[in-house]
């Protein structure tokens, strides 16, 4: 079986190698010569404060230089929402151009409303030149000393002025400026006519070429931000190892007395009655209700641990820096469909232990479990898209070829892993025989019921994260790059070990109040830092973004939902893991009848 593991462990190895070379193979590496055709691609076009609603570049009426040529997106890249296709402006490569013409049209009425809303709702976009992004605004609303929204003046930006970088034979860095005194009037419904014009310089510079993406990350590596950032994981640790310090020394302190106590109460008197956790050592290890969900919700945990693990592994060897456009939906699809194996192995074999018999109900649950709630959302959130004719939209071809992996990789994995699970004939460990009757469950106080207990379990792990979360939202729901991974690994280890802790701690406290039914427990209350999470995407909508409309709303409220119930199942599987080997030890400590 060592053999079968190490060899597992070689493949899957191998396979995450060839995500990263297959990600890191994007990034162009070009050498250009003078004159050289670099092209120069528009991506799309959306409202600055809703970085989910974005539209193609000619959804609005730009008009074009030649005929467009879209750019052949891989799935992490259409995942990601870009739709690159040829810009109007011509940028080749070492030639200095002088207020030259792109192109000219003539606006309709519709067409000027169409820009003045754009202009409006602080419409930007987004373009790429040798894989380099550039933004812009599309233009600017006057609203300098009036104060009725209908004398505001509507402008568009006519001409861009690119600067653009270079190393001897190779593009280093671009940067875009609109200029704000060439502009056209929208304010009216009438037809304009508009000559949108660009300039070009060329400048030289000594970066080289493989730190040409450094300054992409340079912007969450200053020195007040890394600042804000150790001191969120000082005031987590300090936090954390305070808290848990001093339920560890309690905890370990009142097992102490509890063992002395037992071990005591054996020698003197065997038929003394039996008090405190001790006491239901005949009905701790009772298989609990709804066991194949149970195991289900195990194998679903551990897969998205496992996920987990491995996108920080890749985001530590420096697969995700900034604007490598789908890199990390590349690998969230690749290795979720490759890990299937552990959730089905997990699951199977957890639910045979718990001496289940219709393994094949509980891999279909297994596999359901997650990606069942995430595919309904899926369907309502594109569906969105498409009214909308966002970019989020998915095109048939990508539904088809996540269809396939989902097929062809991640159900024939999930089964194989079933099988082995099924097939390992692992038995559950249990120190203590478990009764024929279960005993009854005396009156508890409001405060030890689940929901009372879930909300404590929940708030010291996300305490230790809160500060951090900001950081990620800001970069996922906005314009914020985020690169400091290794901090975020820190914090996402101080995560687990709290969960660990104040689920094994409540565990014990269950125990002690005569309480059995610990297994579900454990896992809510470790799971109950992700509704912690969604509370906290409620206060960052409200009170920290300008995200609105139907569209952001729904897209934001829809997958942070998929995210924290991935988390729930995570955490959950962390928090009933601990539980039970916490559980087995103090048992095994004792002499039981």
């Amino acid at each position: 079986m060592d053999k079968k593991k190490i060899m597992a462990f070689v493949v899957w190895a191998l396979v995450i190698c060839g995500v990263v070379q297959q990600v890191r193979s994007d990034a162009s590496d070009h050498r250009y010569k003078v004159g050289d055709d670099v092209p120069l691609y528009a991506n799309k076009v959306g409202p600055f404060h809703n970085p989910s609603e974005t539209y193609r570049y000619f959804d609005l009426p730009f008009c074009s230089s030649g005929p467009r040529k879209e750019k052949k997106e891989a799935l992490g890249e259409v995942l990601n929402g870009d739709r690159l296709v040829t810009a109007p402006y011509k940028l080749d490569f070492l030639n200095d151009k002088d207020s030259e013409t792109a192109c000219k049209q003539k606006l309709t009425k519709e067409e000027v409303a169409q820009f003045r809303n754009a202009v409006s709702k602080d419409y930007y976009f987004q373009m790429y030149y040798d894989d380099l992004p550039i933004w812009g605004f599309l233009g600017k609303v006057d609203k300098e000393g009036k104060t009725d929204p209908s004398e505001y003046k509507y402008y568009l930006f006519k001409h861009l002025h690119f600067n653009v970088f270079y190393n001897k034979d190779r593009v280093i860095e671009i940067t875009v400026q609109s200029d704000p005194n060439s502009v056209v009037d929208l304010t009216e419904d009438k037809d304009v006519d508009v000559e949108f014009t660009y300039t070009v310089k060329w400048k030289e510079t000594e970066i080289p070429f493989e730190k040409r993406m450094e300054k992409y990350s340079h912007s969450s590596s200053l020195p007040h931000h890394l600042e804000i950032h150790w001191f969120s994981i000082i005031n987590s640790c300090v936090t954390v190892l305070l808290l848990t310090g001093f339920l560890a020394t309690i905890l370990m302190r009142v097992l102490k007395n509890d063992f002395v106590k037992y071990a005591h109460d054996e020698e003197s008197a065997d038929d003394q009655e039996e008090t405190g956790w001790k006491y239901i050592h005949g009905d701790v290890f009772r298989y609990p209700k709804h066991k194949s969900l149970l195991a289900a919700a195990l194998g679903s945990g551990s897969q998205l641990f496992t996920l987990t693990i491995f996108i920080f592994l890749l985001a530590l060897v420096g697969v995700f820096y900034p604007y490598n456009r789908g890199a990390l939906f590349t690998a969230l699809v690749v290795i979720y469909a490759l890990t299937s194996g552990i959730a089905g192995y997990t699951a199977a074999s957890f639910y045979c232990q718990l001496e289940g018999s219709n393994w094949v109900r509980n891999l279909l649950l297994t596999g359901s479990l997650f990606c069942g709630p995430l595919f309904l959302t899926f369907c309502f959130l594109n569906t969105v898209a498409i009214a909308y004719s966002a970019t989020a939209a998915l095109p048939f071809g990508t539904i088809v070829v996540i269809f396939l992996i989902w097929t062809l990789v991640t159900a024939p994995l999930l089964v194989l892993g079933g099988i082995a699970g099924k097939n390992s004939k692992a038995e559950f460990q249990a120190p203590c025989r478990t009764t024929k009757y279960p005993r009854e469950i005396p009156q508890l106080p409001w405060y030890r019921k689940t929901l009372p207990q879930m909300a404590m379990a929940g708030f010291l792990p996300f305490s230790a994260i809160y500060i951090e979360l900001y950081y990620i939202f800001a970069s996922v729901w906005g314009h914020r790059i985020y690169t400091i991974y290794s901090i975020l690994f820190i914090v996402f280890i101080i995560l687990l070990i709290v969960t660990a802790f104040i689920t094994v701690a409540l565990t014990y406290f269950q125990l002690a109040a005569e309480d059995h039914e610990w297994w579900w427990r454990s896992f809510l209350c470790g799971g109950s830092t992700g509704l912690f999470i969604y509370g906290y995407c409620l206060y960052y909508y409200y009170a920290r973004s300008d995200m609105s409309g139907f569209m952001q709303t729904s897209f934001f409220f829809g997958y942070m939902a998929c995210i924290c119930y991935g988390f729930f199942l995570m955490l959950g599987t962390i928090g009933f893991r601990a539980s039970l080997f916490f559980v087995r030890h103090i048992y095994h400590s004792i002499k039981c009848e």
